[in-house]
């Protein structure tokens, strides 16, 4: 598989938060087939203990956390429970949030401020854990999981998106500091697209009919192929993945006013599917908490997932493609001097003596 030569060797040690479902669930089970030892980090149990179970069968080795990532205190219990199951920790992917689908008018200030907590101050406290355990030993990766709205914030989801740019700005931050410090820790940021996961029937939701992804939408896959490779490749500021991200992101940089007019028009339907409103969502109880179930790494879009990228593919190999680029330039060039030599010969051959 492509990301099994991500990094130099097999059993590292492995934090993922929020990794009970979704993309977490799928990036889990990405470093467990590597034969990573994996700390699954989320609130909900019957979600961690089918996660633990598909990381075992994978290859790799589980160790189960009940963790709440807006609990500061409980995080950095969690980070010391983990190096000293696993003796230290390699890499720290930061995954866990909350969501709200709403107008920003029906979203409650405790609401707000809960998503808020778990998916912007949620990385903030798993990061500090992480480098707790990291700087000592001047080694290892922190991958934070973003999305396309840390760019270019969509209606109906203003708390998520301000959190996603807030975790943007924070790592920007932290990276300078750790480049000041010439510090061999790394921070990489994964901007990700619409994916088939469980969230949009978890996610608090305030419209009429059935949340939904933004199409086109991947499968959860795409992105764990992403986050395991930005594991190895920590130099690295940033990934894109999924063409609807670049579009998105460089649609943003060039014509930001175009892009919230269009938003304006087609962003309210395009989050919602026919039927019926889902549960209460896990904003404050986890879905797959002891009273629910475990709902795995896919939401209900299979039919409509596309299960690769291939802007995902070329970010992951740019690095090798360009040496090709620069290879077969340099062998044209080459070419064209040694027929420009024979040339010159040639005609100096052909020259009276």
């Amino acid at each position: 598989m492509p990301w099994e030569k991500a990094l130099p060797k097999r059993g590292r040690a492995v934090v993922v938060t929020g990794a009970s479902g979704g993309v977490g669930r799928a990036a889990a089970l990405a470093f467990a087939a590597r034969g990573d030892r994996v700390a699954l980090l989320a609130r909900g149990r019957e979600g961690l203990a089918g996660a633990a179970d598909e990381v075992q069968r994978a290859g790799g080795e589980a160790l189960t956390v009940t963790v709440d990532m807006a609990d500061a205190k409980a995080v950095d219990n969690a980070a010391q429970q983990v190096a000293d199951a696993f003796g230290h920790i390699d890499v720290w992917v930061n995954n866990a949030f909350a969501g709200i689908l709403a107008p920003f008018t029906e979203i409650t200030p405790d609401e707000f401020r809960r998503v808020t907590e778990v998916t912007y101050l949620g990385y903030v406290f798993g990061t500090r854990a992480a480098l707790h355990h990291m700087l000592p030993r001047d080694r290892g990766t922190i991958v934070q999981v973003g999305s396309a709205l840390a760019y270019r914030g969509i209606p109906l989801q203003s708390a998520y998106c301000g959190a996603k740019h807030a975790i943007q700005g924070f790592n920007e931050s932290l990276r300078c500091e750790l480049l000041h410090g010439k510090s061999r820790v790394r921070t990489t940021m994964v901007q990700l697209p619409a994916l088939n996961t469980p969230q949009f029937d978890w996610v608090l939701n305030r419209l009429p009919g059935r949340a939904r992804p933004v199409a086109p939408v991947y499968q959860p896959e795409v992105a764990a192929r992403a986050i395991v490779h930005a594991a190895g490749h920590g130099r690295r500021r940033e990934y894109w993945v999924g063409g609807s991200t670049v579009a998105t992101l460089m649609a943003n940089a060039v014509a930001p006013g175009l892009l919230e007019r269009y938003l304006a028009r087609t962003g309210f339907d395009a989050q919602r599917d026919e039927g019926e409103q889902s549960g209460p969502g896990n904003l404050w109880t986890p879905a797959d908490g002891p009273h629910g179930q475990d709902f795995g790494a896919h939401g209900r879009f299979d039919e409509e997932s596309q299960p690769g990228s291939s802007q995902e593919w070329l970010s992951r190999n740019r690095g090798r493609l360009g040496r090709a680029a620069l290879t077969v330039g340099a062998g044209v060039l080459a070419a064209r001097q040694l027929t420009r030599m024979t040339r010159r010969q040639a005609v100096a051959g052909d020259m009276p003596g």
